[in-house]
């Protein structure tokens, strides 16, 4: 199991845009993910569950990665959200 906290910078947080190319990056790795704010979990893969979620700018997400390639997905999404989603 692999975990990462960190904060949203980009102006949108995890909505419309940024979450279906969330979940597109997501989606190429068969680890499990979860993600978490404001204590509550959802799946990491589903753009309806992630917008659900509320993320805003400035706020920190918990990623929780369970698989075979659970370490490379960890690293694919903090760099996407380190880069504030561009070039994606």
């Amino acid at each position: 199991m692999e975990q990462l906290t960190i904060k949203l910078n980009n102006p949108d947080g995890l909505h419309a845009r940024p979450a279906a190319i969330f979940v597109q990056v997501a989606s190429r790795y068969t680890s499990d993910l979860e993600i978490e704010a404001h204590g509550t979990k959802v799946n990491g893969k589903s753009i309806i569950g992630i917008m659900s979620l509320g993320a805003f700018h400035g706020e920190e997400i918990t990623l929780t990665a369970n698989g075979q390639d659970e370490k490379q997905l960890i690293e694919a999404l903090k760099n996407l959200i380190e880069n504030e989603f561009e070039g994606y």
